[in-house]
């Protein structure tokens, strides 16, 4: 991918949401990966993008603020109540720059830089409000595993729906053979924002579908925004629970 120079008004941060609570892999983010929190991986890698300016955390817990330290990333303190990571970010919009933000998950420990980069250029090339990855799923397993997102996209790559559910659902054949009917996509769960969609964000109302499905997502589309995604080879990679973290330990110790 060509790297282009932002003008000023798109110039890109990372806002990684960190909160200490987890119900199945309790403190999650500050585990330890090769020595290092799980968070100090994630903030490294984003560093790492050559389009992001400045790499900021943003938690409701001291112990998380304070590890922030030694990275080299800024820390910011924010409501408990929030309900998701994009809200979090939200809350304190008027505390980062930049005309582009994007939320990096606190469990991505492997997260690509150039995947990061990508979501910025597509920003910058498009009029879309959101831009997020998507990958091809391969196996009938990530497909019926609702911890994998589902995306519907249309001509343009422009999202039409997400779910836990296999989507689009094809009639008449069993679940084992979709996928040598048609491709089906997953989503990596980083997304870049335009600043005025965070700005906005408390006048966006929670949506009926985000509230079935559980997906923050979907509250942008309920309400009308376009979500541009693009594909990528690279694998989507998160810790959830303790046999991600073993097998993220031993990725990252043999690279």
């Amino acid at each position: 991918m060509k790297i282009l120079p932002l003008d000023p008004s798109d110039q890109a941060v990372v806002a990684i949401p960190a909160r200490i609570g987890s119900t199945r892999l309790p403190r999650k983010v500050l585990l330890e990966i090769n020595g290092k929190p799980m968070l100090h991986h994630v903030i490294e890698r984003s560093q790492k993008a050559e389009l992001v300016t400045k790499v900021f955390v943003i938690t409701d817990n001291e112990e998380v603020f304070e590890s922030v330290g030694p990275t080299g990333a800024k820390a910011l303190m924010s409501d408990p109540e929030c309900s998701s990571g994009t809200a979090r970010i939200a809350s304190v919009i008027d505390q980062l720059p930049g005309g582009i933000i994007i939320n990096v998950q606190a469990d991505q420990p492997v997260v690509e830089p150039k995947l990061i980069d990508g979501i910025i250029q597509k920003l910058v090339n498009t009029e879309a409000d959101i831009s997020t990855p998507i990958w091809q799923i391969q196996t009938t397993e990530q497909l019926s595993d609702a911890s994998v997102v589902k995306v519907v996209c249309g001509h343009q790559g422009e999202a039409l729906y997400f779910s836990r559910s296999p989507v689009p659902y094809i009639r008449d054949r069993k679940l084992t053979e979709w996928l040598d009917v048609t491709e089906f996509w997953g989503h990596h769960g980083i997304y870049g924002f335009r600043r005025n969609i965070l700005k906005n964000f408390d006048s966006i109302p929670s949506g009926r579908l985000e509230d079935l499905e559980k997906l923050e997502q979907l509250r942008f589309l309920e309400a009308g925004y376009c979500i541009r995604t693009f594909s990528t080879s690279y694998k989507h990679l998160s810790v959830d629970n303790p046999e991600d973290l073993k097998f993220i330990n031993k990725l990252v110790q043999s690279t």
